[in-house]
C-alpha cells in the first residue's frame, strides 16, 4: 500500500515532514522567476556551471542538482515563492533520493500547503508488487512546526482515497467497504450500523435490488456511522459505493468496464472526509453513510423497465440499469434527511456526463444554496482542489417523468445528464435541507506531479477546508 498513510486499521502516518531540530539535511533552494537572478548571483561558479548545464531558469515546476560542498543541492522552480502551492514540491517528493531535506527560500515563504504535495508525491500503491516499493523515504524538515499535523492527515485522506479506488473489487467488494468502515468506528469510538439482507429489503429497497444480483461474498449492505456531540450542529456525508459497476443488463462495454473497480470513489471519498472530521474533533455530529453494492449481472438482476420502491415512498421505473449509482444514493440521501442535518455533502462517481463537460479534474458540483456553492468554490481554489459548479435547473425536472411510476432514473436524449442526474438525487434530499452533490471522476488518467495515474481524491480537500470552516 502507500508509504504515506495507513488505512483506519492503523491511523498513523509516517513521519515525510519532520520539526527541524538543525538535523543533518540536503538544502532545496526554492526560487521563482522574479527572485532567480538576485539569487544566482550568490551561487558559484561551479554551481552556475550546473544550472546552465541543465537550463534551469526558475521555471515554475522545474529542478537541477548543482554541487554543494561534499555532497548536492536542489535548486526548484516554484511560481510564486510568498504563495507556494500544494503541488510545487510533488515532483521532488517523487524523484529526489532517500534522505532529510530542508526548505531555503529566496524570500519570504510560507510552505505549509507544499507539505501536502510533498508526501503525496512519494505515493506508491505496491500491493500486488512482488519487489513493494524499495525506497528510503524523503523527510522534508520544516520550522512551520504547526502545518505538519494537518498536512499530514490532508495527504493520509487523499492516500486511503488512492489506495481504496486502485483496490481491485475482487479485494474490494461491499464486505472490504464494511470493514474499513469498522475500523474507523473503532479508532474513533463511532457506533456502526450495517443493514444487509431481508433488512436491507424492507429498508433500503433500491440498494437492495441494486446489489441483488451479485455473489453471496458481494452482498449489498448499507453502511452507516455516527459520531460526536448529539447537540453538535448535524453533517452528513454520503459515498456511492459500487464496489463494481458492469452496467447491469445494460452492460457497458468493456473498455468503459476497465476502470469500474473505482464506482466505488464516492465512498472512499466518503470514509477519508470523516476521517478528517473525526481526527480534527470537528464539533458536529456526524452521520456517515455508504451503500454499498455491486452492480452485476445474473439472474436476479434488476431489469430495464422495472418499477423500484425507494425508501422515501417514491416509485422509480428503470430506463437504464446503468444508471444505478442515482438508485442506492436515493435511499442513503433519504435516511441521512431523516436526521434533519443542518449538511448533506455527498460523493458519487455519478455520470460520464460530467467528464464530457468537465474533463478528468474538475469534478462538477450542484448545490441547493448559492452560500454553500460559492464556499465550496472558494475553497477549492484556496487550496488547490477546485471543484466546477453545474446547474440544478428546474426546467429540466419534467424529463425525469415517467409513464407509470412517480419518476425515472435514465431518461431518454441524454441532454444535461451530469443535472438531470443531480436533479433525481434532489427529490430524495429532505425539504429546505442544505445539500451539497459532488460528481467526482475519482481517477487521474494521466500523472502531475504528487498525482500518480489511478486513483485520486477529487473535491474532498475543497469540501473539508469548506466544512473546517463552517464547523470549525
Amino acid at each position: 500500500m502507500s508509504k504515506t498513510h495507513s488505512t483506519a486499521a492503523d491511523p498513523s502516518l509516517p513521519d515525510l515532514v519532520q520539526p527541524d531540530r538543525r538535523q543533518a539535511a540536503t538544502p532545496i533552494h526554492l526560487v521563482d522567476k522574479a527572485s532567480y537572478e538576485e539569487w544566482l548571483k550568490g551561487r558559484t561558479p561551479a554551481q552556475r556551471a550546473a544550472l546552465a548545464g541543465q537550463k534551469f531558469k526558475g521555471e515554475a515546476g522545474s529542478h537541477a542538482i548543482i554541487p554543494d560542498g561534499d555532497g548536492f543541492a536542489v535548486a526548484a522552480g516554484v511560481a510564486r515563492l510568498d504563495v507556494l502551492g500544494s503541488w510545487c514540491l510533488g515532483k521532488l517528493g517523487d524523484v529526489l533520493p532517500g534522505g532529510f531535506y530542508r526548505l531555503v527560500p529566496a524570500g519570504p515563504c510560507s510552505a505549509g500547503a507544499a507539505f501536502i504535495g510533498w508526501a503525496l508525491g512519494q505515493y506508491r500503491y505496491d500491493r500486488y508488487r512482488q519487489d513493494g516499493n524499495g525506497e528510503a523515504p524523503r523527510v522534508l524538515l520544516t520550522g512551520e512546526v504547526k502545518a505538519i499535523a494537518p498536512a499530514l492527515a490532508e495527504a493520509g485522506a487523499v492516500a486511503l482515497v488512492r489506495d481504496l479506488v486502485n483496490t481491485p473489487a475482487e479485494h474490494l467488494g461491499p464486505a472490504e467497504l464494511e470493514h474499513e468502515a469498522e475500523l474507523l468506528a473503532k479508532a474513533h469510538r463511532a457506533t456502526l450500523r450495517v443493514t444487509r439482507g431481508e433488512a436491507l429489503e424492507h429498508d433500503f429497497p433500491m440498494v437492495h435490488m441494486v446489489g441483488r444480483a451479485a455473489a453471496r461474498s458481494h452482498a449489498p449492505r448499507m453502511i452507516e456511522i455516527e459520531w460526536g456531540d448529539e447537540k453538535a450542529p448535524r453533517l452528513a456525508i454520503v459515498g456511492k459505493g459500487v464496489c463494481f459497476d458492469s452496467g447491469g443488463l445494460d452492460i457497458k462495454p468493456s473498455s468503459a468496464m476497465l476502470i469500474m473497480k473505482k464506482d466505488m470513489g464516492g465512498a472512499a471519498h466518503a470514509l477519508a472526509l470523516a476521517r478528517l472530521v473525526m481526527e480534527a474533533g470537528l464539533k458536529v455530529r456526524l452521520h456517515l453513510l455508504i451503500p454499498a453494492v455491486e452492480n452485476a449481472v445474473s439472474g436476479g438482476s434488476f431489469r430495464p423497465g422495472d418499477v423500484l420502491r425507494s425508501r422515501a415512498g417514491i416509485s422509480v421505473e428503470i430506463g437504464n440499469t446503468d444508471a444505478e449509482g442515482r438508485l442506492i444514493l436515493g435511499d442513503a440521501l433519504t435516511r441521512a434527511s431523516e436526521g434533519k442535518p443542518d449538511l448533506i455533502l455527498d460523493f458519487a462517481t455519478l455520470t460520464g456526463a460530467a467528464r464530457v463537460a468537465l474533463g478528468p479534474d474538475l469534478p462538477a458540483m450542484f448545490a441547493r444554496t448559492d452560500g454553500t456553492a460559492q464556499a465550496l468554490l472558494d475553497a477549492g481554489l484556496a487550496c488547490d482542489d477546485p471543484v466546477w459548479r453545474l446547474p440544478l435547473y428546474d426546467g429540466y425536472r419534467e424529463w425525469l417523468k415517467s409513464d407509470i411510476a412517480d419518476m425515472n432514473n435514465a431518461p431518454a436524449g441524454g441532454f444535461a445528464g451530469a443535472s438531470v442526474a443531480a436533479l433525481f438525487l434532489d427529490r430524495f434530499v429532505g425539504e429546505g435541507i442544505d445539500w451539497a452533490h459532488f460528481d467526482t471522476f475519482a481517477w487521474r488518467p494521466t500523472a502531475k506531479p504528487g498525482r500518480p495515474k489511478g486513483g485520486d481524491a477529487l473535491g474532498l480537500r475543497a469540501a473539508w477546508a469548506m466544512v473546517k470552516a463552517r464547523f470549525g
